[in-house]
């Protein structure tokens, strides 16, 4: 007898798909992975699906308007920036995200990524490996008590950030359009002042039509000559030119970067090969128990949706009324 349902993963940053099968074969649906993920590929796959669950895969609206059985969309993530929402509500799609599954994990890799900047610690890592010990080749090292850490946005994962910011002693400043503190008692600022008086810059907020390459020449110039960019939200938000522009005049001191534009970045350039620029390959999400978090909760919405249920965390909750 067939299975009752079919249910599309488009990609996935994990060795298999066996806990998905697991859950979503209890109600009798059948998971099929894409054979490929470009728009044309992706379009043609979609047709005969009720349900997709996605990572980082492109869904654009012209993919979404083939999937006509479609009845829900899942992001196996927090960002929604690679999927149309817009086309989605148009059709009466629910559009699903898991916005807090990783937050520890991220919060603890940005604050890595800020020591490992300042104790110099990739740097003397490769030295030693390359059997060059001294101390003295390294940039000038700072006590980080009383420096500034700026978060640019202020989420589920930047709120996580503060106070264990704070516990180093650094002073926590952020920024964000509603200039709401969420109960952090953070200090809120202006961009510029963040721009101004940050040793360290932390990016926190999704990727939009404005918030596009908002690290670009100008903002660089505006940063403190030895401050340090560290991003571990979405590459596009840094225009990855300037920066390498703003390192070789040194108007900043380094970066730390965790997502990139595209990804996977060339790692060639020379941008990434420079000693003041810390790269890991979108890793700050991951732990054994965030991805298997991540995996049944993404599972246990298409469940949901498909028993008749409503889905945790729909982000158009319009299309439910």
């Amino acid at each position: 007898m067939p299975n009752q349902y079919r249910v599309l993963i488009t990609d996935r940053a994990w060795p298999d798909s066996e806990l998905e099968r697991e859950i979503l074969g209890s109600i009798g649906a059948d998971v099929v992975e894409a054979t490929n993920q470009d728009e044309t590929s992706l379009a043609r796959q979609v047709q005969d699906v009720d349900a997709i669950a996605v990572c980082w895969a492109p869904l654009s609206g012209k993919t979404i308007r083939q999937a006509r059985r479609c009845r829900v969309i899942c992001r196996m993530g927090i960002g929604l920036d690679n999927i149309d929402v817009a086309t989605a509500t148009e059709l009466k799609i629910p559009v699903t995200n898991v916005p807090d599954y990783c937050v520890p994990e991220v919060s603890n890799h940005a604050l890595g990524l800020l020591l490992a900047s300042a104790r110099n610690l990739a740097f003397f890592h490769a030295k030693t490996k390359q059997g060059e010990y001294d101390l003295a080749a390294a940039p000038p090292m700072h006590r980080l008590q009383g420096r500034v850490l700026g978060l640019v946005g202020l989420g589920r994962i930047a709120q996580a950030l503060v106070p264990k910011a704070q516990s180093l002693g650094l002073k926590v400043i952020a920024h964000t359009p509603s200039a709401n503190d969420y109960g952090t008692g953070c200090e809120m600022v202006s961009f510029d002042e963040l721009l101004r008086s940050s040793d360290f810059v932390s990016l926190h907020l999704p990727l939009t039509e404005q918030s596009h390459h908002l690290f670009c020449v100008e903002e660089f110039a505006a940063m403190k000559e030895n401050a340090v960019l560290i991003n571990t939200s979405r590459g596009p938000l840094v225009n990855h030119d300037a920066l390498w522009h703003a390192l070789q005049e040194n108007q900043i001191g380094g970066a730390a970067l965790d997502v990139f534009d595209p990804e996977p970045p060339d790692l060639s350039q020379p941008l990434f090969r420079d000693a003041r620029v810390i790269v890991t390959p979108h890793a700050a999400f991951y732990s054994v128990e965030a991805v298997r978090e991540l995996r049944s909760r993404v599972a246990h919405q298409i469940v949901a949706v498909l028993t008749g249920e409503t889905p945790e965390n729909v982000v158009n909750p319009e299309v439910l009324a």
